[in-house]
């Protein structure tokens, strides 16, 4: 960890250059600033990883802010189309009147078949599978969580998916 004097004066220099950056991305005062009070503690955090031989340090510092607020968004996307799937399974159940008993035993019996796959993927696949998507973090978010390596979290969903889709695509 570094200087605290020397960290506030970086703050007060670069907070409102990461706060408009970020606020370009995600076009959200709330998000900007979250993303901006991230980003600052991630500088912080790694000040000691900087190598000034690789470039200047509000290039680092707008790269960070960049992506931490394309992360953001991107899960404020996966929310949003989990909370419009939720609205419409919602509206489906609602006109269920129109629905035949054979489509409500489909319908039941996918949800158990994919209920029943997910409960076989290893612990790790499983944990990583439920935090994206019904969670709606990102593999980042899901990496920090659980304090492991992004790449592990990566090949866990990729191989809990492919072993999913393998399981559900077996014949019945």
């Amino acid at each position: 960890m570094g200087d605290r004097a020397g960290f506030a004066d970086l703050y007060r220099r670069y907070i409102g250059l990461v706060y408009s950056t970020a606020f370009r991305v995600l076009n959200s005062r709330t998000d900007a600033e979250d993303v901006a009070q991230d980003v600052m503690f991630l500088i912080w955090e790694k000040s000691p990883l900087f190598d000034a031989a690789k470039g200047k340090p509000v290039t680092w510092i707008l790269t960070m802010a960049r992506n931490k607020a394309i992360d953001r968004l991107r899960s404020l996307q996966r929310r949003f189309r989990l909370q419009d799937e939720v609205e419409s399974e919602a509206l489906v159940e609602e006109s269920t009147h129109d629905r035949k008993p054979a489509d409500d035993m489909d319908a039941t019996e996918q949800g158990a078949l994919v209920r029943a796959a997910v409960s076989k993927l290893s612990s790790e696949q499983r944990e990583v599978i439920e935090m994206a998507y019904f969670g709606g973090l990102t593999q980042q978010e899901i990496a920090r969580r659980l304090g492991d390596p992004l790449g592990t979290v990566k090949a866990r969903t990729r191989r809990g998916m492919l072993r999913l889709k393998k399981m559900l695509a077996a014949p019945r």
